[in-house]
């Protein structure tokens, strides 16, 4: 048995794609990158509920890969879809997720 330490808050939802990254996202809208192998986080942020949600919806409810394995789909508390695209030019010291949402886009 191997444990990842680092959330603060529980674990809802685990995905694995092809090239052994875990992703684990948590009832406060933490997220994390981990190499399956090593148990090695190498990223974490926090999603953002949507304008006019409450703190208490920032939870990330359920996620997958998509087949490529490069883009990550998450429902969460907030009653949103979020797809989450690998950033090509990341270096270490950058956010290796870009995200940025359409303001095109209405919330029911």
């Amino acid at each position: 048995m191997q444990n990842f330490d680092g959330h603060n808050a529980i674990i809802n939802t685990l995905s694995v794609n092809q090239e052994n990254v875990l992703f684990s996202g948590g009832d406060n809208g933490s997220m994390s990158f981990w190499d399956w192998k090593s148990g090695h986080r190498f990223q974490s942020l926090d999603t953002t509920a949507q304008p006019g949600s409450l703190d208490a919806e920032a939870g990330i409810m359920s996620s997958t890969f998509d087949r490529s394995g490069l883009r990550l789909i998450c429902g969460e508390a907030d009653k949103t879809i979020k797809i989450w695209k690998q950033d090509e030019n990341a270096t270490p010291e950058t956010h290796p997720l870009v995200w940025q949402p359409s303001l095109a886009h209405r919330k029911f």
